[in-house]
């Protein structure tokens, strides 16, 4: 894989895709929609925020004459939403170039979602499973097609208690429960690039972190809102692993892509490896059971 630094440059013209980019309104997700629509791509944002997606999508239509874009309701935090964005997507569009599954919340104060389960792993992992599994069908269909799970370093934190997912047994910690919601999402990366390959699909299953990048998502960290200014990077580089790993040509399924500064907090997207416990091929498989069960979405 080239060691050039990677940049929006080496995304072709894309016309013709369809990419859907969860929680858009802010962030990382903004400025993925924004460099693909500038691209040429048909963008669709799923947002839980409709107003202050059409604001973002007028944004982006300003800077882009030709950009389209269609902003649609999706509440990660509510199974009954996943099916309704997905049910309401399929009826419009025959084909699903590219899935980008940005949407996440980190280390916030405690709380369940409409449907009983812990917050952060509900949001982070459970709905984007869900959403994947019940776009599947477009999925497999598209030539080319890619399912790219934006992740971050705090998997490192990560180490899923199953007996107490909803963290009812435990004084809760949401920096801990925040990392267990970042391997989840690598398990699920991992296991499901490995079922396309058994089962012989083209579809690149692939993940990408943003080092330590300035965006709301810091918002409950006291200490990392503050150390903003001093440690992190902008958006426009924080979305290039994942735009890289939606886009770079020579990348494959169960990559995994950061920065490549120190510590891997900023700089251009490096291929990189995730710790050894996100690669557990006992957990993975528990983990999907899992979410099948917990989502009703069987794969």
């Amino acid at each position: 894989m080239s060691k050039e630094k990677w940049i929006t440059g080496n995304i072709p013209d894309l016309t013709g895709k369809v990419i859907i980019v969860t929680g858009s309104t802010s962030g990382l997700g903004m400025e993925t929609a924004r460099v693909i629509a500038g691209k040429n791509a048909t963008v669709i944002m799923a947002v839980r925020n409709v107003e202050k997606g059409d604001k973002v999508a007028d944004e982006i239509r300003s800077q882009f004459s030709n950009a389209i874009v269609e902003v649609r309701k999706l509440d990660l935090s509510r199974l009954q939403s996943v099916r309704a964005f997905v049910e309401s997507f399929i009826s419009d569009f025959d084909k699903l170039d590219i899935l980008i599954n940005n949407a996440g919340i980190m280390m916030c104060p405690y709380s369940k979602t409409a449907d009983g389960f812990e917050i952060q792993m509900r949001t982070n992992h459970f709905e984007h499973f869900a959403l994947t599994g019940l776009l599947m069908p477009l999925i497999v269909k598209s030539e080319g097609a890619r399912i790219v799970s934006v992740a971050s370093m705090a998997h490192a934190w990560g180490d899923i208690d199953f007996k107490d997912l909803n963290w009812e047994d435990r004084k809760y910690n949401s920096q801990k429960a925040y990392g267990d919601s970042e391997i989840a999402n690598l398990y699920f990366v991992y296991e499901l690039a490995r079922r396309f390959e058994k089962n012989k699909k083209s579809v690149k299953v692939i993940a990408a972190h943003p080092g330590w990048t300035s965006t709301d998502l810091q918002r409950h960290s006291g200490i990392m809102n503050s150390l903003n200014g001093i440690f992190a990077q902008k958006v426009e580089m924080g979305a290039l692993p994942t735009l890289r790993a939606a886009f770079d040509i020579e990348a494959n399924s169960g990559d995994y892509f950061g920065p490549n500064g120190r510590l891997h907090w900023k700089g251009y997207p490096e291929l990189q490896k995730s710790n050894e416990k996100s690669h557990d091929l006992k957990i993975a498989e528990k983990l999907w059971k899992v979410s099948e069960e917990l989502t009703a979405v069987e794969y």
